[in-house]
């Protein structure tokens, strides 16, 4: 469901973004105005329904938009 309401274009910024790209780089990468960034940044919070990006990475991995190796946590 989420998937299919991001744009090729958001979810390109979504990738950029979990590989720690910020927006003024994801901007002169993309050859877009940092403005436009801002906004596609902006939609993908709305969309994802999530409140920063911390919440953004986290719903992406949680409904397989793309997959991130997570370091495996010991028990004590």
């Amino acid at each position: 469901m989420y998937q299919e309401s991001l744009s090729t274009r958001e979810m390109e910024i979504l990738r950029l973004i979990a590989d720690e790209y910020t927006t003024e780089e994801i901007a002169e990468k993309l050859f877009i105005s940092a403005h436009t960034a801002k906004t596609h940044r902006r939609n993908i919070l709305l969309k994802l329904d999530v409140k920063n990006v911390a919440g953004m990475i986290r719903k992406a991995y949680e409904i397989n938009i793309f997959q991130i190796s997570m370091p495996q946590v010991s028990s004590l």
